[in-house]
């Protein structure tokens, strides 16, 4: 661990220490240490994806960075994301100083970090496998879990898209209806019909795809949703 350093931003400005020292640092609470490039015909898509997690923006350089922030949202025991959240060096084999900004840091609820960096699995030249090599040594040390991530199967995506389009609390808000709705799917039911039961599908369907979206609701992913889709009640969330 000692031969990495790591350097954050937050409110009190610009930090750069030993990864020893910093594994503490809530690097989800503070800024991105750099930005992202946009100019007229560049290959990759930057902008700014809202996160129900941290009620905030969270930059993405990718559409796949983008589909992997959605992905990080949508996993409920994520409490914290942060888009390029520390830079970290190290020297390589020659003594040459390298450095490397992750994609992603996410807390999750019971503390543990993860460290993401994405690309199509394709595309990881040898100056990048180096890189990410060192990185996932770097997380190892400090107790951070690691994953490079590329495409992400297609029909889950579409799904996690759609239900991201409820993800706002507003969804959420009707009184009453969350628990009517957790009641009625407390066995798995179709989707849509069930969700009749209800009141009127236009204004119910919503509050049920936020529930989905939450994991309060549950339902098989890895198919296209449909209106029987079933869906039933996750215990515990």
């Amino acid at each position: 661990m000692n031969q990495f350093e790591v350097g954050w931003r937050d409110d009190g400005g610009e930090h750069q220490r030993p990864l020893a020292d910093a594994v503490s640092v809530a690097f989800e609470a503070g800024f991105p240490v750099r930005g992202f490039p946009s100019y007229r015909g560049q290959r990759h898509f930057p902008g700014l994806y809202w996160s129900a997690t941290t009620g905030g923006h969270v930059g993405f350089e990718s559409w796949l960075e983008r589909d992997h922030a959605m992905l990080l949202d949508f996993t409920p025991e994520v409490t914290g994301l942060l888009s390029q959240p520390f830079w970290l060096f190290w020297e390589d084999e020659r003594g040459k100083r390298v450095s490397h900004a992750p994609d992603y840091f996410a807390r999750f609820e019971d503390g543990r970090g993860l460290v993401v960096d994405c690309r199509p699995l394709e595309r990881i030249d040898a100056r990048s496998a180096v890189k990410f090599e060192a990185t996932r040594a770097a997380c190892a040390s400090a107790g951070w879990g690691y994953r490079v991530v590329g495409e992400v199967d297609a029909v889950r995506m579409v799904n996690v898209r759609w239900l991201a389009g409820y993800r706002h609390p507003r969804h959420g808000a009707a009184e009453g209806m969350v628990e009517r709705l957790l009641a009625l799917f407390s066995v798995p039911s179709p989707l849509v019909g069930q969700a009749s039961l209800a009141g009127d599908p236009i204004a119910v369907l919503p509050v049920v795809f936020h529930l989905l979206w939450q994991g309060r609701l549950g339902a098989d992913l890895s198919i296209p949703l449909t209106d029987t889709t079933l869906v039933s009640r996750v215990e515990g969330r």
